[in-house]
């Protein structure tokens, strides 16, 4: 009976001091070393977060990780604990980083194009705060001292220091690893469903969330082909009849030239800084062209590339990933091939290799029949990654007037890059003299830029009516994709915003773009409220040039003629976001707990927003009076008349039309078989 009772005390005392023995091991330091890291990630991308909270989302899975270390390693625990330590803190960057630009959480299929980064490193270390890098500071100094042992013991183990027992490790490792995977599922399951990618990285954790992504990526199932039609998304839609601006046709048989603006935020029409006019050349031709100021950007992960398959296709990006890796194996219905059917040339110019973003596939599915990249025009005055803006209308002009001469209209879309972020404009190209509170600023480098790319613009106008073809072109200019992401915003730069604004910068703001469209003796001088996207263009190109839309499919209307539109949006805001005429909404988990933020003088920067009234209803008459509204106050369907609100049944139209649109493009036949 002695001997018994003693073995269990020996046994109790062995259990505790391996407890012991595993606690003060690398489990728990690189415990704490994570939690710090995880820390730092949720500081720089989350607002107001409880002390405990990535302690209970991040943990979990960091224990995972560390307890599968624990059960199957016998020799080099440390060296397998430091390279687990690099890719968890890698992660942790890149999220960081991927929120600062675009404002969403990264995924697998963003790293994916990882190779992208480093034709634009220059944006992304004007991103990098130097104390993020303390997430790898760690990492050298464990990894020095782990050398120097190994070197000085000549890789003998440490003298005096038994090693743990395996098998007790295991069970200890076990309990911990059962205890986390639980904790896992409890952070994730609940919020498989939820549309925000934020609120998901939230409630998951940053690397719970990286895990679903991964484990739970299954697209969903695609509508079959023959239940997609147009009358379908006319359905959807719901769009309503406009009076006619211009004639239908009214532009057939003129040359259409499609120009594409680097990082033009509506804002800078008009804007005057110390009566300074910015973009004046943009200026005078909005004043005399059509010009759309409540026009919103759609793109996707592939940004500028993503905003020319948007445009040349009125269809809206994918899911994942940026439309030319996605699609770039299709043939694609496009304005190239729809004008090429109506005796159009076409050609595309954008200065950088073709290679970037998969644009020579790219350009290959929307049907382009020529395009000219860096090797038609160089290295000369090169700004940023590419030729300048000056030297890219230049060359283009002579590559227009020969098409011209052909006797063919032609259709060309142009790229502009050299307003390109971080903005960092040669000293010798700068001719904006802005007040010392903008110097050395994001949004002063920003406007400095815009002031280049506006003359060069300007110089490319007159070249077009020198050589003849002002007269006889129809020429679309819109932004494409917004310059200045709230996320990049210092305190400084966020004074420097309200400042222009008058106001706060909103997020509504930061994607508004402009849209004009001049037609010489066609076009009247008219300022068009009503709301469009890129997804737009094409079908008001259809309009004005005649070109019939009878055989292809398309998302967008013709907004010199349609009225009621719906923009869904994939990138900068969470997925599910959508715009009316009157209201931007931005889900959560879904609907019910969205926000809805009120259209009215969005990307103006002239006037100030009003303030509720405390003494009218919590739920005001109309979005102006509340430039942020929760979806729980807003009346159901039933009970409310206006149309300022998104309701729960346009939110729902909108994911069926980026649904119906994936869908389509996902099921056409690819273009070797097509052949």
């Amino acid at each position: 009976m002695l001997n018994e009772t003693s073995e269990r005390k020996e046994g109790g005392n062995l259990s505790r001091n391996s407890l012991t023995r595993f606690l003060s091991g690398p489990f728990i330091v690189f415990t704490v070393i994570m939690m710090i890291k995880s820390s730092l990630a949720w500081i720089v991308i989350f607002d107001d977060i409880p002390v405990w909270k990535p302690l209970l989302t991040e943990l979990p899975l960091i224990w995972i990780c560390f307890c599968l270390i624990e059960w199957f390693a016998a020799k080099h625990r440390m060296w397998l604990y430091l390279g687990l330590n690099l890719v968890l803190s890698g992660i942790f960057f890149a999220a960081i980083m991927y929120y600062k630009y675009y404002g969403v959480i990264v995924n697998y299929h963003a790293l994916a194009q990882v190779n992208q980064v480093t034709s634009v490193k220059s944006s992304m270390f004007s991103l990098l705060n130097p104390y993020y890098l303390f997430i790898f500071a760690d990492i050298l100094v464990i990894a020095g001292i782990l050398i120097r042992r190994r070197i000085k013991l000549g890789g003998t183990e440490r003298p005096g220091r038994v090693p743990l027992e395996r098998r007790a490790r295991r069970r200890i490792a076990s309990v911990i690893l059962i205890l986390s995977m639980v904790l896992c599922m409890l952070n994730i399951y609940p919020n498989r469903a939820s549309m925000s990618e934020i609120t998901q990285a939230e409630q998951m954790g940053i690397l719970g969330y990286e895990a679903y992504t991964i484990l739970a990526d299954r697209p969903d199932k695609p509508m079959p082909l023959d239940q997609i039609d147009q009358n379908h998304i006319d359905e959807i839609k719901q769009t309503t009849a406009l009076p006619p601006v211009v004639e239908e046709g009214a532009a057939k048989g003129r040359n259409v030239i499609v120009l594409q603006l680097e990082s033009f935020q509506n804002f800078l029409i008009g804007l005057q800084v110390d009566g300074q006019e910015v973009t004046p050349n943009l200026n005078m031709l909005a004043g005399q062209s059509l010009y759309f100021p409540n026009f919103y950007q759609q793109v996707g992960q592939g940004n500028t590339s993503d905003a020319e398959f948007v445009v040349n296709t009125s269809f809206y990006t994918p899911p994942n990933g940026a439309a030319a890796t996605v699609y770039a194996n299709k043939e694609l219905p496009s304005l190239p091939r729809l004008m090429s059917a109506n005796g159009y040339q076409t050609a595309t110019f954008h200065t950088n290799d073709v290679h970037f973003w998969n644009r020579d596939q790219l350009y290959k599915a929307l049907g382009f029949d020529q395009y000219y990249d860096i090797n038609y025009f160089g290295t000369e005055d090169s700004i940023a990654f590419s030729a300048s803006d000056e030297v890219l209308y230049s060359k283009t002009l002579d590559k227009l007037e020969a098409m011209q001469d052909t006797g063919s209209p032609f259709y060309a879309q142009i790229i502009s890059m050299s307003a390109h972020h971080p903005y960092h404009l040669p000293e010798d190209k700068k001719s904006l003299t802005l007040p010392e509170r903008y110097v050395n600023t994001l949004p002063g480098d920003y406007l400095v830029s815009q002031h280049y790319a506006d003359q060069a613009v300007g110089q490319f106008i007159e070249g077009l009516k020198e050589r003849g073809l002002w007269e006889n072109s129809l020429l679309v200019i819109y932004g494409d994709h917004l310059g200045l992401p709230i996320y990049s915003l210092d305190r400084t730069d966020e004074k420097l915003m309200q400042e222009i604004y008058g106001r706060e910068y909103t997020s509504a703001d930061m994607i508004n773009i402009p849209l004009i469209v001049t037609a010489p003796g066609i076009t009247p001088a008219a300022q068009l409220e009503q709301i469009g996207g890129q997804v737009d263009i094409l079908p008001t190109i259809a309009g004005l040039t005649g070109a019939s839309l009878q055989n292809q499919l398309y998302f967008g209307q013709d907004l010199l003629r349609d009225g009621n539109n719906l923009l869904p949006e994939r990138y900068y805001l969470p997925s599910g976001s959508v715009l009316n005429d009157a209201s931007l909404f931005v889900p959560e988990t879904g609907y019910g707990d969205g926000t809805h933020y009120s259209l009215a003088d969005a990307g103006r920067q002239d006037v100030v927003s009003a303030e509720l009234d405390q003494e009218k209803s919590t739920i005001p008459d109309s979005l102006e009076d509340q430039p942020a509204l929760p979806a729980s106050a807003i009346p159901s369907e039933e009970e409310s008349t206006s149309s300022e609100y998104i309701t729960k049944e346009q939110y729902d139209r909108a994911l069926d039309l980026l649904h119906l649109s994936n869908s389509y493009l996902s099921q056409l036949p690819n273009r070797n078989a097509v052949k």
